[in-house]
């Protein structure tokens, strides 16, 4: 998967959800929890309703995954 990365802009705030999500303050892209790598808003497809994140792609949504159940154990 090819991510092109903002060069300007601001960061978003989202309030994620099942499925979508809503901005609470408008910005061109968020950061991955995982990698800390900016991620497009048209570029969003991955995020922890849960834990409220998102995550660049599916690696960094496992990851996420597994570390948190972790913690929970």
């Amino acid at each position: 998967m090819m991510i092109t990365l903002p060069t300007s802009g601001k960061e978003a705030q989202i309030k994620y959800r099942d499925g979508d999500y809503q901005i609470i303050r408008s910005g061109s892209y968020v950061t991955c929890a995982v990698t800390g790598r900016p991620i497009p808003l048209d570029d969003l497809k991955y995020w922890s309703v849960d834990r409220q994140e998102p995550y660049i792609d599916p690696a960094a949504s496992y990851k996420a995954e597994k570390e948190a159940a972790a913690r929970k154990s």
